[in-house]
């Protein structure tokens, strides 16, 4: 499991403004996405959002899985994974955009990402915070909250 979750994080230079830019992306994108798709706009308007929305996407979960792919493990990462089910879902289950799938997504995303970091980085696959310290069997760990260094 050492190629997916390695001893030390994979080092990506420029990785907090990787991040800040890929997520400023992902704002504009599902924005004008669920702003054009849920007021009936053509194809047309939407269509750029929707690439700009998915491609930032992608990108920042690209980005989290090559740096530490414990992440998956964890809520942050489970509940990226369940809003793409609410939201591939809400494509093929409904004939019409269903305007409570765009919010609920955005509010679990508010939510887990201003959350503090023993509720980010809980696994309910194992049942307890799992941050890297934990996963290598240390027992000093400390969970970083926002804001802390």
């Amino acid at each position: 499991m050492s190629w997916l979750i390695p001893q030390h994080k994979r080092s990506l230079p420029g990785k907090r403004w990787i991040s800040i830019m890929l997520r400023s992306l992902h704002l504009v994108g599902i924005a004008g996405l669920a702003g054009a798709y849920l007021f009936s706009q053509p194809e047309s308007v939407w269509l750029p959002y929707l690439i700009v929305g998915v491609g930032s996407g992608i990108l920042m979960v690209a980005k989290e899985l090559y740096v530490d792919a414990i992440w998956l493990y964890q809520l942050r990462g489970q509940l990226v994974l369940f809003k793409l089910v609410l939201l591939v879902t809400g494509i093929y289950w409904f004939a019409q955009p269903q305007a409570w799938i765009y919010i609920l997504v955005i509010l679990i995303s508010g939510v887990i990402s201003h959350a503090p970091g023993n509720i980010r980085y809980y696994s309910f696959i194992y049942g307890k915070v799992l941050t890297r310290e934990v996963w290598l069997g240390q027992t000093n760990a400390k969970i970083r909250d926002c804001g802390d260094n």
